[in-house]
């Protein structure tokens, strides 16, 4: 998920007309890491729209932020951004508030897409407030692990409440109404929100939201197995052969050589660096995985390279004989996507990835040490190769991403440690057992996170609606043609839940 201010028009100026307005929010993962996509336990974030044609982009603002809100002694402060458009709205309408995600805050959400359909139907006026220690929302000099204290969803939940108060006292909007919505670990953020404070929003759409903090999600790769078999169950086939071939080439130094070649890595690899071929294994598998994750997600209009690689691309290649053998076929799709980003080759040692990860200096963008962090410390989300009901084989056990913890931010980050977060996570929030009402869950059977969100209905006041057919925060994307109806039809639920909240 991904971006608005200056001397333009915005809320801040029409205080006099707002009293009683109704206030939306619609928290979005802003991310340019493809959850973001880090090596080790993926992020879910929503990718960003793209900016149409003649429309420019609100200047950015900044918010003074509270440090640590649970610390009352502590008075440090920090500036926050945050962006405003507020084009479509009328006397009375809501107020839209995206809130960032695992990435930098993008205003182009804010000029096209759900968040711009929404301004215009509820005549509402859009705000976005970029998640601390991602994008430009430095709270502290740079992200050491001592910083990375105040990193936590906690905090940005707290966050979100002090912009919310203090947006109310400066606009005047103290009888407003909020709600809150969010598409990936923001979705997660937008139910935890109403059920935490519950004082400040009164409703909540949560899409495809993880839930429930898990430290082995082996769950991930079941789905992206299901997913490819809706092409053909000989997909599969053809990738769990094709990772056989090559844990049969990892057993002599012929093979390594074979394997260097034929996926273009960049150094040669060393088939008794056990972290090395892990971490081949698992950029391997996210190949597909990323692919599964982001299936038709109208991606095109966001300038995302190699939108038109599809779950069924995935398949074509590995199903196609003429290509040679099931490796083959593996190594000319790792092939394909090098050359739509452009890469010369794929650099797959664990050290030039730990060492990513361990820069603690803002100028490097350390978005991918900030979810990492977060990863280590409340959530797990380790997509493993644990479960046996998968075709990648099982060189990149839940172990392997526990250690990275260790690699990059010490030794105290053992796997205690991360059970202990993720534990107390579930304790904060109540898991998959959250008590709360008026929140909506929206899932799509193809995106691999519904495995830890929610795909049934808790109560008649916090539904669930699971869409067939449909990726990674699919309801989130601006409309495209080729929409299936259940997504057409969840999109007017969703709206409908809206207007009644609003209403009650």
């Amino acid at each position: 998920m991904r971006n608005i201010g200056g001397a333009a028009p915005g809320c801040f100026y029409i205080v006099d007309n707002m009293k009683g307005v109704l206030m939306v929010f619609l928290v979005m993962a802003e991310s340019t890491l493809g959850i973001g996509r880090t090596r080790s336990g993926h992020s879910a974030a929503l990718r960003p729209p793209p900016l149409p044609e003649g429309v420019h982009l609100p200047q950015e603002k900044w918010f003074t932020q509270t440090l640590d809100h649970f610390s009352p002694t502590d008075i440090r402060t920090w500036q926050q951004r945050y962006f405003i458009n507020d084009t479509f709205y009328k006397p009375q309408g809501p107020v839209l508030l995206l809130i960032g995600g695992e990435g930098p805050a993008n205003p182009e959400w804010m000029v096209t897409a759900m968040p711009l359909e929404y301004a215009k139907n509820l005549s509402g006026c859009l705000l976005q407030l970029e998640h601390r220690f991602y994008g430009k929302s430095h709270p502290t000099e740079d992200a050491s692990v001592e910083n990375l204290a105040y990193l936590s969803s906690e905090q940005a939940l707290a966050d979100l409440a002090t912009f919310t108060e203090a947006m109310k006292k400066h606009l005047g909007l103290t009888t407003s109404k909020w709600i809150a919505i969010g598409g990936s670990y923001p979705g997660s953020l937008a139910a935890w929100y109403r059920l935490k404070y519950p004082h400040l929003v009164d409703g909540a759409v949560a899409v495809s939201a993880p839930i429930l903090a898990q430290l082995n999600f082996k769950e991930y790769l079941e789905v992206v197995r299901d997913s490819l078999a809706t092409v053909g169950e000989d997909c599969n086939v053809a990738i769990s052969i094709a990772h056989h071939e090559l844990h049969i080439l990892l057993q002599q130094e012929s093979g390594w050589k074979i394997i260097s070649k034929q996926f273009r890595l960049c150094s040669p690899l060393d088939g008794h660096n056990k972290k090395d071929v892990a971490n081949l294994f698992s950029m391997l598998t996210e190949n597909v995985e990323d692919i599964v994750q982001y299936n038709r997600d109208n991606r095109a209009f966001e300038g995302v390279k190699g939108t038109n690689i599809t779950i069924e691309t995935v398949c074509e290649i590995m199903r196609n004989k003429t290509l040679g053998s099931p490796y083959i076929r593996y190594a000319t799709l790792n092939s394909l996507l090098l050359d739509v980003e452009e890469e010369k080759c794929l650099d797959h040692t664990y050290r030039s990835m730990v060492k990513e990860m361990q820069s603690m200096d803002w100028k490097d963008s350390v978005g991918g040490r900030s979810w990492m962090y977060q990863t280590c410390t409340e959530f797990g989300f380790y997509q493993s190769s644990d479960s046996r009901q998968q075709p990648f084989g099982n060189e990149f056990p839940v172990e392997f991403f526990v250690q990275q913890c260790q690699d990059i931010f010490g030794p105290r980050f053992t796997e205690n440690l991360v059970l202990s977060g993720i534990k107390r996570t579930n304790t904060l929030y109540g898991g998959r057992d959250l008590k709360v009402t008026r929140v909506v869950f929206i899932n799509g059977a193809i995106d691999p996170w519904h495995a830890l969100g929610i795909t049934t209905d808790l109560s008649t006041s916090a539904p669930a609606i699971y869409i067939n057919g449909t990726a990674h925060c699919a309801i989130m994307y601006p409309a495209s043609p080729s929409d299936p109806q259940q997504l057409l039809q969840a999109r007017k639920q969703v709206f409908k839940l809206i207007q009644q909240w609003l209403q009650e």
